[in-house]
C-alpha cells in the first residue's frame, strides 16, 4: 500500500466506512519502535497509514484527555458524552449498528412506535443512476441525530462553563495523537497484511454504491 498517493479525502472516506467495532492495537504495539521520518513523503505516508491503523486506539485516547479533565464536572462529562457520540454517527456502520439496537429495544416495549421508527422507503426509478444511500437513525436522517447531539452538548459545554478546558483537553488529545503517528514506526502487518485487506474491502464496497 503506497499511502503517499492516499489523499486526505480518501483517508476520511474510509475512516468513515470501516467497521466502527475493530478492537484496539494491544498496547505493546501502540507504544513500541518510534523513529523520526526521513523526510517529508515518509512522514506523510506514515501519518495516514497509522491513522487508519491504530484508529480506535487514537479514538480512546482522545477521549481518555476529554474525560480527565471533567471529572469533577458531571454536566461536562455528559457533553462530553454525546460529543463522542456525534461524530461516531458519522461512521457509517456505527450508525447502522445503533439503529438497529435502538429499534430491536423499543421493538420489545411498544411495536408500534418501532414501526414509526422504520426509515421510508424510496422508490427506485428505471435509468437513473445509482446513489450512496442515506443512512437513518430512529427514523430519521443521520445529519439530524448528529445536530441534535452537537447542539445539545455545544450548550452544555456552554452551561458548565467547561468551553475552555475541553478545547485544551481534545488540543491535548489532538496533539498526541499527531505526535504518535508522526513518529511512531509502522509495522510490517499495518503495511502488508490485515490492514491493506482491510483498506481494500472499503474501497470495494465504496465502489459499489
Amino acid at each position: 500500500m503506497d499511502w503517499g498517493n492516499v489523499t486526505a479525502e480518501d483517508l476520511v472516506d474510509a475512516l468513515r466506512e470501516v467497521d466502527w467495532s475493530s478492537p484496539p492495537r494491544p498496547v505493546s504495539e501502540f507504544f513500541s519502535r518510534f523513529t523520526v521520518p526521513r523526510s517529508y513523503s515518509k512522514w506523510n505516508s506514515r501519518l495516514k497509514c497509522n491513522l487508519y491503523y491504530y484508529r480506535t486506539n487514537y479514538f480512546i485516547m482522545i477521549m481518555f484527555f476529554l474525560g480527565m479533565g471533567f471529572l469533577r464536572k458531571p454536566l461536562a462529562i455528559v457533553a462530553a458524552v454525546l460529543t463522542s457520540l456525534s461524530i461516531a454517527f458519522l461512521n457509517d456502520s456505527f450508525a447502522v449498528t445503533f439503529n438497529e439496537k435502538v429499534t430491536r429495544t423499543v421493538r420489545q416495549f411498544s411495536p408500534h412506535l418501532a414501526a414509526k421508527m422504520r426509515p421510508p422507503i424510496r422508490p427506485v426509478l428505471r435509468g437513473r443512476p445509482s446513489t450512496r444511500r442515506v443512512i437513518h437513525i430512529c427514523g430519521h436522517p443521520r445529519w439530524v441525530l448528529v445536530m441534535i447531539f452537537s447542539s445539545a452538548s455545544c450548550i452544555l459545554w456552554l452551561t458548565s462553563y467547561s468551553l475552555l478546558t475541553v478545547l485544551w483537553a481534545l488540543l491535548i488529545g489532538l496533539l498526541a495523537t499527531l505526535l504518535h503517528a508522526s513518529f511512531r514506526t509502522p509495522n510490517l502487518k499495518a503495511r502488508l497484511n490485515t490492514f491493506r485487506e482491510e483498506f481494500r474491502a472499503v474501497w470495494r464496497n465504496y465502489s459499489e454504491l
